[in-house]
């Protein structure tokens, strides 16, 4: 950590963030569509029939109720085998054919509370929703841009700056010092940019 924000960041230690992350009534995380999963009956496929449902993901037991008729009115007698062969409403976060539905519920429960953001700061750890889940503790905020949050924090950290000399704080370079130090990690949605502590 640079040593300009080792002093902001101590001034910031025992303070909340500057707004809460986003919810699902936030414009971070609109929900225009229902999150679903379409699960195919792969006997059904494997004989050259398209057999399957799509499901709202709303909890295990609806899903795995809707998969067990969808199986018995198979055109395949005895049809055990299924595969989740689409899914939509994830915000681009990835769904794996053979998760298991408890997997399904709970990302599509961290997909609704965090929306675009959440999917994005998911698929930067390769998927594990733990680390995603534990990275929001370090939730800054939503900015127009690195350089006003790098201004708010030089602002908050009580430094007194003469206006004579206001004009010649270059603001982009330290956003650029700060990104290319690692100490943020920065997700792009809507225009606008969302900012963690990557400490």
């Amino acid at each position: 950590m640079t040593p300009h924000l080792a002093e902001i960041q101590a001034a910031f230690d025992h303070e909340p963030p500057r707004s809460p992350p986003p919810g699902p009534n936030d414009s971070a995380a609109p929900q225009p569509n229902p999150i679903r999963i379409y699960v195919a009956c792969l006997a059904a496929y494997n004989n050259g029939h398209l057999h399957g449902e799509w499901i709202n993901v709303t909890d295990e037991a609806h899903i795995w109720e809707t998969v067990q008729a969808m199986l018995f009115a198979s055109p395949i007698d005895e049809a055990e085998e299924w595969a989740i062969q689409d899914y939509e409403g994830f915000e681009g976060a990835e769904v794996g054919e053979y998760y298991s539905f408890e997997n399904v519920v709970e990302l599509a429960d961290y997909i609704r509370e965090r929306g675009e953001l959440g999917a994005q700061v998911l698929n930067y750890y390769g998927g594990n929703i733990e680390n995603a889940k534990a990275r929001f503790k370090e939730y800054t905020g939503e900015y127009d841009s690195l350089e006003a949050y790098t201004e708010e924090l030089t602002e908050q950290t009580g430094l007194e700056i003469p206006d004579r000399l206001a004009p010649y704080i270059d603001f982009k370079a330290m956003a650029h010092d700060y990104e290319q130090s690692g100490d943020f990690l920065t997700f792009e949605v809507g225009g606008f940019v969302h900012i963690f502590w990557a400490h």
